[in-house]
């Protein structure tokens, strides 16, 4: 089997409230291979963004670590310093954000943006990292980047503020890209522009991917495997048109089941009934066993261990397969 570029083993994330902790990513497991495209999917909520922030090292306050490791290339990021952190972002791990106008510095101009991350971890002058943040804008189809590379984030539509966040994100070739839905606030258009830019420029320089969504036919389309998360917790995992023509958790059964059908015009839409409990809701026994249509005395009180269930196909349930049981 070839070697993970990235793996997870029984990662654990709290939150501290006081003298409270809450567990809000538990026994996260999984691994990454080299031009492998990992696809993340579940609803708000379900611990997708605090997974790939573990990964960059950039849990926000409040959040720390508190089980399990992350191994990057082999190696363990689990008490890396931030200096450390600083070395490695932007050069082995980069990250698209799903806001590019929040994560980009609205007082420098975005094509200094892009060069700082090429000054900051390669052997090269001010004016040669200039050189190539010009050239990765004209690559990832900006246009008028010379006069684009002096204007501000607000001076930019979203869409190019996207690509500016790619080519930040790219420009030193990183292993890997994690792009947490980078397309949720734009339009169906530029949405589909931005996918075909994702894959043309992981296919260019060979990075990995982790491609975080809550786009069941987005992931369809970017993902060679999939993660499905709910509550902190993996719930399923297996390669991309397995899960999504045979799920075996009832949870990726109802996403799968949300998704509006020409077939049923006229027909009420299906919804999964509930929500997704808060870090202070959550109880023992199975995560979804409050939403679930098929839970049992079992699944109340003893979380189910991800288990495979067939070839390459991992599930979180006392009851696979149940879910695809589910009406429309």
């Amino acid at each position: 089997m070839e070697a993970a570029l990235l793996e997870l083993r029984d990662l654990q994330v709290d939150f501290s409230a006081g003298k409270t902790s809450y567990p809000a990513l538990q026994n996260i497991s999984f691994h990454l291979r080299e031009r492998e495209v990992l696809g993340i999917v579940g609803e708000s909520g379900c611990g997708k963004s605090l997974t790939s922030l573990s990964v960059m090292g950039l849990l926000p306050k409040g959040a720390a670590v508190s089980g399990g490791d992350i191994l990057l290339g082999g190696k363990s990021l689990r008490e890396l310093s931030e200096e450390d952190w600083c070395r490695i972002r932007g050069k082995q791990a980069a990250m698209i954000f799903q806001d590019p106008m929040t994560a980009l510095n609205p007082l420098v101009p975005v094509g200094r943006q892009i060069a700082e991350t090429a000054l900051t971890h390669l052997p090269v002058s001010r004016k040669e990292a200039g050189r190539l943040a010009l050239e990765m804008m004209e690559r990832v189809g900006l246009p008028r980047a010379e006069r684009l590379f002096r204007e501000y984030p607000h001076q930019l539509s979203g869409g190019m503020r996207q690509r500016v966040m790619i080519a930040t994100a790219l420009i030193c070739r990183p292993q890997l890209l994690i792009a947490d839905e980078p397309t949720t606030a734009l339009d169906v258009t530029i949405q589909a522009q931005i996918l075909d830019l994702l894959r043309s420029m992981k296919a260019e320089t060979g990075a990995a991917m982790i491609f975080i969504s809550h786009d069941l036919g987005v992931i369809r389309e970017m993902s060679d495997r999939v993660i499905v998360m709910y509550a902190g917790y993996v719930v399923e995992e297996a390669p991309v048109q397995e899960l999504l023509e045979r799920p075996q958790h009832p949870y990726t059964a109802g996403l799968l089941h949300s998704i509006p059908d020409i077939g049923h015009k006229g027909k009420p839409l299906y919804t999964i009934p509930g929500r997704v409990p808060s870090l202070a809701e959550r109880q023992g026994g199975c995560p979804f066993a409050g939403r679930c249509p098929h839970t049992e005395r079992v699944c109340e009180t003893l979380v189910p261990q991800l288990e495979r269930r067939a070839d390459n196909h991992l599930v979180r349930c006392h009851l696979p397969a149940a879910g695809m049981g589910v009406d429309r």
